[in-house]
């Protein structure tokens, strides 16, 4: 009997934002994806790639890695680690291009189980987190609409960075008293300044900090940590499994990202190094469609905060899948990621 060999589509997409994304170093209206689908003996697996500007891939770059694939080489689909390391050793770097092999590959592989990845792994549905809701930078009068419309959500990141950043947290604070958690993308570059801001922000019930200094001032991230009365988690610091060691005493936790480290199965192993290592946790997003989210929230039952509003923000998705319910997120007993495609959506 002849095995069926594992058949792989792509095709680029703009996701179109509901309102301009403002951070420490850019605003955008658009982020650029693209969607992947992995089949064998009639299942398909749902995967994705999302290129914020600062990962270095565009709908090129991706489209071109994705072209050298040869999966077709393969015939059994739960060879993830053959599978996946192949991919990860075609070309150093385009991460977000290899998240969405491994993303579609996870899908296919839970669906042929009959499994959600969160049962696979052994974790408990009940115990997700809540979900941060994200402002960007903007207008105090849009800072003021936009936190006004995200009423259900019990907790808010702002993006912070800017000169303006006292006023854009009174601002929040004239609407709402959630708790807030700051991103700050690498945006202050002062440790004793810094450090004064978090104890403005400890004051006004925010939660934790993060990336608040450029990666490369690893000394001066570690003394703030240690002075720094909220927590301090690693963003654009870490990006892989390998760069976890070297973070532990600079940064109190790490946000895992599966753009940024290959996608779920990379994404699982930082997990369980960090709970080793003792690390607070966070499981964050890019810009991303619902594909991408739930993948991501495959994981939230073991972190501490999950910011997994990607798809909220964008007004152009592709299919449906994890919930967001008062705040939380809601798994789903469908395999593999629990996604449908929307019949109407529109992919050009």
């Amino acid at each position: 009997m002849k095995k069926d060999r594992l058949h792989f589509n792509f095709q680029p997409y703009t996701l179109k934002l509901k309102h301009p994304f403002g951070i420490a170093s850019n605003t955008r209206t658009t982020t650029p994806v693209v969607l992947t689908e992995l089949k064998w003996n009639g299942i398909t697996g749902y995967g994705e790639a999302s290129m914020p500007p600062y990962l270095g891939e565009s709908h090129d770059t991706v489209l071109n890695f994705l072209s050298k694939l040869k999966l077709g080489d393969f015939i059994d689909p739960f060879d993830m680690e053959g599978i996946l390391s192949y991919v990860d050793n075609v070309e150093k770097g385009n991460t977000a291009a290899k998240a969405s092999v491994d993303i579609a590959l996870h899908d296919l592989t839970g669906k042929l189980i009959g499994q959600p990845w969160y049962k696979i792994w052994g974790y408990d549905a009940g115990k997700t987190p809540y979900v941060s809701y994200t402002i960007g930078i903007d207008t105090p009068e849009i800072i003021r609409k936009k936190t006004e419309k995200a009423a259900g959500f019990k907790i808010l990141k702002v993006k912070l960075g800017r000169d303006t950043d006292k006023q854009l947290i009174e601002t929040i604070r004239e609407v709402t008293d959630v708790p807030i958690c700051v991103d700050v993308n690498q945006g202050w570059t002062d440790k004793h300044q810094a450090l004064e801001m978090i104890y403005w922000l400890h004051e006004r019930n925010v939660l934790f900090v993060e990336q608040p200094m450029p990666k490369n001032l690893i000394d001066d991230t570690a003394w703030l940590t240690e002075q720094s009365p909220l927590p301090v988690i690693a963003d654009e610091s870490v990006q892989r499994l390998s760069d976890i060691i070297g973070l532990r005493g600079v940064f109190s936790g790490i946000n895992i990202k599966l753009m940024k480290c290959t996608g779920m199965r990379e994404a699982h192993k930082m997990l369980e190094l960090a709970c080793a290592l003792d690390m607070k946790i966070m499981v964050g997003c890019m810009t991303e469609t619902s594909c991408a989210i739930s993948a991501a929230a495959q994981l939230s039952p073991m972190t501490d905060w999950a910011d997994l509003d990607g798809a909220l923000l964008i007004k152009n998705d592709v299919y449906k899948g994890v919930q967001i319910i008062n705040g939380k997120i809601t798994l789903s007993q469908k395999p593999g990621l629990g996604l449908e495609k929307i019949p109407e959506a529109s992919i050009r």
